[in-house]
């Protein structure tokens, strides 16, 4: 193998979930090149890995057609000996399938499947998509599982370090669906408690500061304070690779969590761990509800809103600080 191309367009969680896909292609190949393509966004995330000889990017929100024109004719020019396809649906389906590449290697699920060389079944329970994902590479003797990783550089770390001089907890209370968050009374509540042990901070993109600061405006506390938006992807990953613990959704931060080995509590509304995107730090813990709901999980991602306007889901979920 002299270069390999691993696709990843999904969310920020897809990405981290598949670098055990390029630590363990590194290790069985050392001198293949490996490049990767992602949503235009999360290519921060991949810095410093030197793992990854290039990051191509999917600009999704450029007119389709022609995007993947323009990137299946710069896949074509390297010449890769195979393409694995981690994404499940048609757009990186179609950029596999004319990708040029000697092997072909994705999940059943994607409509394009058909065009692979190597087709993996894809089933959302029973296993974690780390190890789904490795699957892919199965063929080349990889391990069954590894842990996902991102690499904070010490510019990260030095960003951080001003909050990191006493006992802190960092608190991620956003999501792309809100069915996914834990309700803004609940996570009011936990920075109260929190706030009479440690410093607590709130943390997010610079869409999430509104909701950061609709939590910010109800606690009783000088203790807490707002960060969503100050950080990239990496500063916010070397902060809560340090924190006494980290409380955060089924989302993207959880992941971070994951391959920062950072103590975790990750709470579950409408899904279920059993989708296989449970968190991987050796000390994690999942809170959910413990009612019997006949309608969760609702799907896969969540939704913008509640379908049975009750969102017990949420509600019912039992905080139980761990200090």
């Amino acid at each position: 193998m002299k270069r390999i191309l691993i696709i990843q367009t999904a969310f920020l969680g897809d990405v981290i979930l598949a670098t055990p896909v390029i630590s363990e292609l590194s290790k069985l190949f050392p001198s293949c090149k490996i490049d990767v393509l992602v949503r235009k966004g999360n290519e921060s995330l991949l810095s410093n890995n030197s793992k990854i000889s290039e990051v191509l990017i999917l600009d999704k929100k450029a007119p389709k057609i022609q995007t993947l024109k323009n990137l299946i004719k710069i896949i074509r020019s390297k010449k890769y000996d195979e393409v694995i396809n981690l994404h499940r649906f048609a757009s990186t389906g179609i950029l596999t399938a004319f990708s040029g590449a000697k092997s072909k290697v994705g999940f059943d699920k994607n409509p394009m499947s058909f065009a692979y060389s190597i087709k993996i079944k894809h089933s959302m329970t029973g296993k974690h998509e780390v190890e789904r994902n490795l699957e892919c590479i199965a063929h080349h003797g990889a391990s069954s599982f590894v842990k996902p990783g991102l690499v904070p550089s010490e510019s990260d770390f030095q960003k951080v370090l001003p909050f990191s001089k006493e006992k802190y907890y960092c608190l991620a209370p956003a999501s792309v669906w809100f069915t996914k968050q834990l309700p803004i009374p609940k996570w009011i509540e936990l920075a109260n408690q929190l706030s009479k042990e440690g410093k607590v901070y709130l943390l997010g993109g610079p869409g999430d500061r509104k909701l950061c600061d609709s939590i910010l405006e109800k606690i009783d506390s000088s203790n807490v304070e707002n960060l969503a938006g100050n950080f990239s992807f990496l500063e916010s990953a070397a902060l809560m690779k340090n924190a006494t613990r980290n409380y955060v959704n089924d989302s993207g931060p959880m992941h971070i969590c994951s391959a920062m080995n950072a103590p975790t509590t990750a709470f579950y509304c409408s899904t279920i761990p059993n989708f296989g995107f449970g968190p991987l730090a050796d000390d994690s813990e999942i809170k959910e509800t413990t009612l019997d709901l006949s309608c969760r999980p609702c799907g896969l991602h969540g939704f913008k809103s509640c379908p049975k306007n009750h969102f017990d889901c949420g509600n019912s979920v039992i905080l139980n600080v761990k200090f």
